[in-house]
């Protein structure tokens, strides 16, 4: 056409007059709208290392690492943003709804993207027969604290809430027995067992 439509001379002539419709960043600072999907952060109080986020994590960003030989056993969940598709499944899936949430940071660029990992650490409960990991302690407490009185049903649950309140101070050993150290004996039952070391204490005994 000769001449330009009349909605696009519209459009140029209110572009003059109230300005571009995007924003001055770099200059200024960009403001998200509020449910922007921006990089994942963990909160260490908020988070109780029950991997449920990793086990979600479409891209396979998550990497949990368990170090039941450090000397303090440590449970170590990195996310990598720097692969992350910013999904949002951790955020639904973390059972605590407090553990990892999504930010509004969008301005990620680095030039070493070994800086690009969000990590938190959290204590591992180890059996105390065979010296495995059952889980990390705060998970323990926190599904103690949700089963409620019927956490005493099971020794680990409410051994792990009574240790966490500084109650749980009698440690029964096998030295104290009669058979040969190392063998799960009757009372062995009152303790922090995985489920293989339980299966074994309840037949033998």
């Amino acid at each position: 056409m000769k001449y330009p439509k009349i909605r696009e001379l519209i459009e140029a002539i209110t572009a003059l007059i109230k300005g571009p419709y995007t924003s001055k960043f770099p200059f200024q600072p960009h403001v998200p709208e509020k449910r922007f999907r921006g990089k994942p952060e963990y909160f260490k109080d908020g988070c109780i290392g029950c991997k449920a986020c990793a086990e979600v994590c479409p891209s396979g960003c998550i990497e949990v690492k368990d170090m039941p030989d450090s000397e303090i056993p440590l449970r170590r969940l990195e996310l990598r943003y720097d692969s992350c598709i910013f999904c949002g499944q951790c955020q639904a899936a973390c059972i605590t709804q407090e553990g990892i949430k999504l930010s509004n940071k969008f301005d990620l660029a680095l030039f070493d993207r070994s800086k690009a990992i969000e990590s938190v650490e959290k204590e591992l409960a180890l059996c105390e027969g065979c010296g495995c990991v059952i889980g990390a302690k705060d998970h323990l407490s926190w599904v103690a604290k949700k089963l409620g009185p019927l956490a005493y049903s099971s020794p680990t649950s409410y051994l792990s809430a009574l240790k966490e309140l500084k109650l749980a101070y009698l440690e029964v050993g096998t030295e104290q027995c009669s058979v040969p150290t190392g063998e799960l004996t009757r009372q062995d039952r009152i303790k922090i067992l995985c489920p293989k070391c339980r299966r074994e204490v309840t037949l033998n005994t």
